[in-house]
């Protein structure tokens, strides 16, 4: 079948996902845990004699290998019947021993095996982003750890802010993906839910399998057979069917939209510190085969941020399929409908987007060059504009705010002007020196001394 997307491209497909997650959300995969979704459901009934022994291990013996599949076939017969559940039941009838075949899909509705199945991907891919986020936060930890107290320039609105310090700004990264795997371990108690409940999410025909639907005893061992096929799968019992409720899917979309927006501001950030102008970060040149030519570079192109353009990108994608899973969830009464189809597009393009963009981010933060110099070069280059705040509350408690807004102001307009410094600028200024002297006043000045809590709050966060 020919590449159409980015996420499946020889060319791009490793910018815009990994191996991992696309053998996780492949068709192969998907019809394999369908599969062992049946497994499960058989091994749950036969627990309750609803249906004979030996089911399950039928089904494992003759099903469990995909590849015996006929897939034209089950193509064709999915294109016929607008799900593949049924194709494939008709395929795994004819791979069981005849005795046996009728017991497959016991009292199951195609939604149920095809929620099943999509929930055992997720559960994987989440595992996937898991590991992903830990080495990020590992090595952002490390980051933190290491500049906690080179200074650079904050910045807002695109311009010089208060000084702060490299170890700070990646502290401030690491916290939101800290605060991500806080945001996952619930997710993963609260949103990964088995579902069973046949046609309308009332397990009426598993009740109907010992006598009348009024019989508690039918009733209660109806709800057995899907709290054990949550157990088998290892998924949590929902109690209740949610085959038309569908804000654990957006919980989980969602979820990685979040991640998603972290990763687009800390590219956007690499962005900006990668610039010529700025050049406080570098990244890492890619590996060139010694077969291959490297390609001739300007020395302003050799800095290339491919990494951080990939997280945006990734970024970027992964948010947009949110609002398509939201939209997923306005279904109407107990099943059917096409909202439903949504999550087929948007999940797996979700999840691949998200990893891809993780795994560059790995990437750009292990090989990324910290240029302490330009750091520093770059926060003394205002001439002390940058700690214009320092100086203003200093002379504050003698002058009162306004008096002392109008003094600092009235320096900054100077420097900007003659070109001199903040210090030179206010030691014109007798009645300064006679309230600071030159010595606090030159520390006043002097960017690096301005760093607040920046290190504290470090040490804190990553209980240093």
């Amino acid at each position: 079948m020919a590449q159409v997307t980015v996420f499946d491209s020889v060319l791009v497909g490793n910018l815009f996902g990994t191996e991992e997650i696309r053998d996780c959300f492949c068709e192969s995969a998907y019809v394999a845990n369908l599969v062992k979704a049946e497994v499960a459901l058989a091994q749950a009934e036969e627990a309750e004699a609803i249906i004979p022994a030996g089911v399950a291990a039928a089904i494992r013996e003759h099903c469990a290998d995909v590849w015996r599949l006929d897939w034209a076939l089950l193509g064709l017969r999915t294109e016929a019947v607008g799900d593949p559940v049924l194709p494939l039941v008709e395929q795994m009838a004819e791979l069981v021993p005849d005795e046996l075949s009728g017991y497959i899909h016991w009292g199951a509705s195609s939604q149920d095996m095809m929620d099943l199945a999509s929930t055992l991907q997720m559960q994987q891919g989440l595992a996937i982003t898991e590991t992903l986020l830990r080495k990020i936060t590992s090595t952002l930890t490390r980051m933190a750890l290491a500049y906690r107290d080179v200074p650079m320039a904050g910045r807002t609105h695109a311009q010089h802010a208060a000084p702060i310090t490299f170890g700070y700004k990646c502290g401030v990264w690491l916290a939101s993906f800290q605060r991500h795997l806080a945001r996952l371990t619930h997710l993963q108690a609260t949103s990964l839910l088995a579902q069973f409940g046949g046609a309308a999410g009332s397990l009426a025909s598993l009740s109907l399998a010992r006598g009348p639907s009024t019989d508690a005893a039918a009733a209660a061992s109806a709800i057995r057979v899907r709290r054990r096929i949550a157990h088998l799968l290892g998924l949590t019992d929902p109690v209740i069917s949610w085959h038309t409720a569908r804000d654990t899917v957006a919980d989980i979309t969602n979820f990685l939209a979040l991640v998603g927006g972290s990763l687009g501001k800390l590219a956007q950030d690499l962005l900006l510190l990668s610039s010529a102008e700025v050049g406080e970060v570098a990244f890492a040149e890619p590996d060139t085969p010694a077969s291959l030519p490297a390609l001739p570079l300007l020395p302003l192109q050799r800095n290339r941020p491919l990494p951080a353009e990939a997280m945006l990108a990734a970024s970027k994608l992964v948010r947009a399929q949110a609002s398509l899973v939201l939209d997923a969830m306005v279904s109407a009464s107990e099943g059917g409908g096409g909202p439903w189809r949504l999550e087929w597009a948007a999940v797996p393009t979700a999840f691949m987007a998200l990893v891809g963009g993780l795994q560059q981010a790995d990437l750009a933060l292990a090989g990324l060059h910290v240029n302490q110099d330009a750091m520093l070069r770059n926060l003394r280059s205002t001439r002390g504009l940058v700690v214009a705040e320092a100086v203003a509350l200093r002379l504050a408690r003698f002058l009162g705010r306004s008096e002392a807004g109008e003094i600092v102001r009235a320096a900054c307009a100077v420097v900007s002007d003659e070109g001199v410094s903040l210090f030179q600028a206010l030691e014109r200024q007798e009645r300064v020196v006679g309230l600071l002297g030159g010595e606090e006043l030159e520390d006043l000045c002097d960017p690096t001394r301005y760093l607040g809590c920046c290190g504290p709050m470090v040490d804190e966060l990553v209980g240093n």
